[in-house]
């Protein structure tokens, strides 16, 4: 059972999961894939994949200045370091992304399994500037991994997305969604959505005529 000054077992365990569920999506991928435009707006799949992987660095990162009582940037230059990592990384061969992403997820599975329980109480911050104790960061790489394999077009969609994963999420979504409606716009009613769906409009993966578009997050 997790504690509130130890690991979150039941989190990491998820995050495992839903890594062995993402690096199966991307078996198959070829450099034709790689180079494909993704549901994301400018990026190829190469793009998303490298995210996933600077983002599994970013958490072993924060994790490592966790341990030394330290509040680290989550990417080195900020949003602008971010986006050039990816760039860069997005054009490379499909077997390099691949490895890249498997490789970088292993790094975090075991920092993450050898840090003293006290490192996880300690403060992070991202790349927005908003902290958090470590403990709450499995929960986003969860969230990470689970909405962008979405949007590899790799044959796993929104209704792939686990039980836990819907449970979890939609509530802590619908929460925003008021301040993401645009003015006078009213929500649409639940009964109009089963869950599946109403969580991927809120994450903008689901765009449909009788549906309002969302304002970005703040």
């Amino acid at each position: 059972m997790d504690t509130p000054s130890g690991p979150p077992v039941e989190l990491l365990q998820r995050v495992d999961d839903a890594q062995r569920r993402f690096d199966d999506a991307i078996a198959g991928l070829d450099d034709v894939a790689i180079g494909r435009s993704s549901d994301l707006p400018g990026w190829t799949v190469g793009h998303v994949l490298t995210h996933v992987a600077r983002n599994a660095d970013s958490h072993v990162r924060r994790a490592d200045g966790a341990t030394r009582g330290e509040v680290v940037e989550q990417y080195p230059g900020g949003y602008p370091g971010r986006e050039d990592e990816i760039e860069r990384g997005a054009r490379r061969r499909a077997h390099a992304v691949i490895a890249d992403v498997r490789e970088s997820a292993e790094r975090l599975r075991r920092r993450w399994r050898a840090l003293p329980d006290q490192a996880w109480s300690a403060t992070t911050r991202d790349v927005g500037g908003r902290e958090r104790p470590l403990r709450e960061l499995p929960a986003r790489r969860w969230q990470e991994l689970e909405v962008h394999v979405v949007d590899l077009g790799a044959g796993v969609g929104y209704r792939d997305w686990p039980d836990a994963f819907v449970a979890v999420w939609l509530p802590l979504l619908r929460a925003s969604l008021a301040a993401r409606l645009p003015a006078g716009v009213e929500p649409p009613k639940a009964r109009d959505l089963d869950a599946r769906t109403e969580l991927a409009w809120l994450y903008g993966r689901v765009r449909r005529d009788d549906l309002p578009e969302l304002l970005p997050w703040a």
